[in-house]
C-alpha cells in the first residue's frame, strides 16, 4: 500500500520530470491548497518510490552547488497511478481546528474576540480566494482553453483550482454568517 503523498507525487512527475526541489515547489504552488507535504516527506517517499520501481532518477552536476537527481515516473509507476485514480474511496474525514473552535463557541468570554477571530480567517479565505482566481485566469490564458479538455494533462489543475475556488468562496460565507450570528445573538450570555 502506498501513501497519498506517494500518488501525489507519480501524479506530478506523470506531468514531468523534475528535482526532488521542484516537486516540493509544485506541492506548494499547484496542490497546496488541497494537500501538502514537507521536504523531508518527499525525499523520504522517493525514495520508497524508486525502490518499488515507480521511478527513476539521473544525477545532474551543479556548478557550485550539490549534484541533483532528476526524477521521471516508470512505465510501472504511470500503470500503479492510472490503477488509483479511479479506485473507490471513502469521504475523508475533515480535521478543521476552526470548525472545532467553533463547536465549543458556545462557551467562549469574549464576544468580540470570537467576532475577531472569524473575521481573520474571513479575510483569510477571502484572499486565498483571490489567489485562487488569478491562477484559473492565468491556466486559462496560458492554456488556451486546452485546460478544459479531459484528456488534457492540464485538466486535473483545472479541476483543482476550481474546486479551491468554491472551497474559499464557501468557508469565507461561512466565517461572515458566524459572526453575523454572534452579532444578532449579543444579548446572549457570554
Amino acid at each position: 500500500m502506498m501513501s497519498t503523498l506517494g500518488y501525489a507525487l507519480l501524479g506530478l512527475l506523470a506531468r514531468d520530470s523534475m528535482s526532488g526541489y521542484d516537486l516540493a515547489q509544485c506541492m506548494k504552488k499547484q496542490v497546496g491548497f488541497f494537500w501538502e507535504a514537507r521536504h523531508s516527506q518527499i525525499y523520504t517517499e522517493l525514495s520508497k518510490l524508486e525502490e518499488k520501481g515507480f521511478l527513476t532518477y539521473q544525477t545532474v552536476q551543479q556548478e557550485e552547488k550539490p549534484t541533483k537527481k532528476i526524477y521521471t515516473i516508470t512505465k510501472e509507476g504511470k500503470e500503479y497511478l492510472l490503477q488509483w485514480i479511479t479506485e473507490p474511496m471513502e469521504v475523508p474525514s475533515i480535521r478543521d481546528e476552526l470548525v472545532l473552535k467553533a463547536y465549543s463557541l458556545w462557551a467562549a468570554k469574549e464576544e468580540e474576540e470570537a467576532i475577531a477571530l472569524f473575521r481573520d480567517h474571513e479575510k483569510k479565505h477571502l484572499e486565498r480566494l483571490e489567489h485562487y482566481k488569478q491562477i484559473l485566469i492565468w491556466i486559462e490564458e496560458m492554456w488556451n482553453r486546452e485546460d478544459s479538455r479531459p484528456d488534457s494533462q492540464f485538466f486535473g489543475s483545472y479541476l483543482a483550482i476550481k474546486r479551491g475556488i468554491g472551497y474559499e468562496e464557501e468557508y469565507a460565507k461561512w466565517c461572515s454568517w458566524v459572526v453575523e450570528q454572534l452579532k444578532s445573538k449579543s444579548q446572549m450570555k457570554f
